[in-house]
């Protein structure tokens, strides 16, 4: 069989473009390729970032840790109590006085 193209029908077969000059190439392709390389990017920062192995007591050290915090927090309370003079403690009788007349409706004496 004799091949019935023209000579120039044969020059456009052989300059026909590669697949990458077309646009659906690169959505076919673009889309495995994206997640291929995201996933590579994920393996990368998941092995770089390891989270720090825990210590195989670990609840013993939180309560450890919350006993020293209470601690500290009860000290600071008696600290700021022992700080208040008597100016400080009276300074809010008024506000008392008319709290008490108000809930009960007695006067207290002065």
């Amino acid at each position: 069989m004799a091949d019935t193209r023209s000579e120039s029908q044969r020059e456009i077969d052989q300059k026909k473009k590669a697949w990458w000059h077309y646009g659906h190439a690169w959505l076919v392709f673009g889309g495995p390729a994206a997640v291929v390389i995201a996933c590579m990017i994920t393996v990368v920062i998941a092995v770089k970032g390891q989270d720090p192995i825990i210590d195989q007591d670990y609840y013993r050290h939180g309560t450890e840790i919350n006993k020293s915090l209470a601690a500290e927090k009860s000290l600071e309370d008696v600290k700021a109590e022992d700080a208040k003079t008597l100016e400080e403690r009276n300074a809010l009788e008024p506000a008392m006085r008319a709290r008490n007349h108000a809930a009960t409706g007695v006067n207290q004496a002065q």
